[in-house]
């Protein structure tokens, strides 16, 4: 009886020793964090989408928000509240924050706009070192393009801007993903009837730009449809296009993916 208590004692601390063993084994969760503009933002942007599409080990936290420019982003203490959580990473082997302006930064947009030379650009950079600063990873994203096309060609509003995110992510040596450039090829390859159904609403007509630019107007009435925010369609359809990036970007980040 002793011999077989010892063997059956000997044989629970080999299963509990072989599981914490696995235990052990099991990857330390990630975090993402999403910094950016409506266009990231819940209901109208691409960023929960993405978040739904990592698996249980990755947090992944949305704290974009519609209207924000690289200025008033951080004026409005949003940004604090991301230095806070970078802070508080003990419990992660890294947290990678996506950082998307650009939209809001543009001329017309009141107090939100920015310089691109002396503003958008240092801002970006700015962003990026403090994440580094406080242990996270930077990941700078290009601006979705708008949906708007000038006949048959999609018009590109936020060239500039995407090169400035592309020339921040260079100096201060952050991941780039070029949004831009990816949905700018994927919008003029399908035309503007399959665009607009990206759209958060189809067009009650014939869609009708506001501004010639195709930059929104401050103060204008909104409608439902526009050629900037997505719908489920759209935040699906944009959401794999970031995973590709940001997966070709940072290999190490593609098991925290759903299959």
């Amino acid at each position: 009886m002793a011999r077989r208590f010892l063997t059956l004692s000997v044989t629970i601390a080999l299963v509990l020793c072989g599981g914490l063993s696995a235990a052990a084994d099991l990857p330390k969760p990630i975090r993402v964090i999403l910094v950016g503009d409506s266009t990231m933002a819940s209901g109208s942007g691409y960023g929960d989408a993405l978040c739904a599409r990592f698996v249980a080990e990755a947090k992944c936290i949305n704290l974009a928000r519609g209207g924000r420019s690289t200025s008033t982003f951080r004026q409005e203490q949003r940004w604090a509240e991301v230095e806070t959580l970078l802070r508080d990473g003990d419990a992660f082997s890294a947290t990678y924050v996506l950082i998307q302006f650009g939209h809001n930064d543009q001329p017309g947009k009141g107090e939100r706009s920015t310089d691109l030379v002396t503003g958008f650009g240092p801002n970006m950079s700015r962003y990026a070192s403090e994440t580094k600063a406080l242990g996270g990873v930077p990941v700078l994203v290009s601006p979705l393009a708008r949906r708007t096309f000038k006949g048959p060609y999609l018009k590109d509003t936020l060239g500039p801007w995407a090169e400035a995110t592309r020339v921040a992510a260079a100096r201060e040596k952050a991941a780039f993903l070029d949004l831009h450039a990816d949905s700018i090829a994927a919008l003029q390859a399908m035309g503007q009837k399959e665009a607009d159904t990206l759209a958060v609403a189809p067009p009650e007509q014939e869609p009708v730009s506001s501004n010639p630019n195709g930059v929104e107007v401050v103060g204008a009435p909104k409608r439902a449809f526009d050629y900037t925010h997505v719908g489920a369609k759209g935040a699906e359809f944009f959401a794999r296009m970031v995973q590709a990036e940001l997966t070709a970007a940072i290999p190490s980040i593609k098991p925290y993916f759903k299959p």
